[in-house]
């Protein structure tokens, strides 16, 4: 059973930017791929970025490209979203997902191919 938390949210101004962390245990993530989603009230939960097992591989949603940046320390146990030039409309509930890659450069964009969820952490853009 892999166990994964979040943290890094935050109140930020438009234009700031944030770095979520996304710990896992008690295994390692070493065979994992990886993603973020983010989730507003009363909406369904959306895909933001995935990062393969090997980190080979990165895939992200057309409206954080270029801001956004999906990464893993291994030696950390711990993947990571670097947001910049934040927009008030990134206000959501973020979330990291894990699940066992069937090979090294597989990413996965869908919520139900995910098998292992943190807790979310809340980001929240206004001025």
């Amino acid at each position: 059973q892999v166990q994964l938390v979040e943290s890094g949210g935050g109140l930020v101004q438009p234009g700031d930017s944030l770095r979520l962390s996304c710990a896992a245990s008690p295994r390692t993530f070493s065979g994992y791929a990886m993603g973020w989603f983010r989730q507003a009230p009363g909406k369904e939960r959306e895909f933001v970025a995935a990062i393969s097992w090997s980190g080979t591989m990165r895939y992200y949603e057309d409206s954080v490209k270029g801001r956004f940046t999906i990464s893993r320390d291994y030696a950390k146990n711990t993947g990571y979203l670097q947001m910049n030039s934040l927009k008030p409309e990134d206000t959501d509930v973020y979330y990291c997902a894990a699940r066992r890659g069937s090979l090294g450069g597989s990413i996965y964009l869908g919520e139900s191919e995910y098998a292992y969820w943190g807790q979310g952490t809340q980001v929240t853009v206004s001025s």
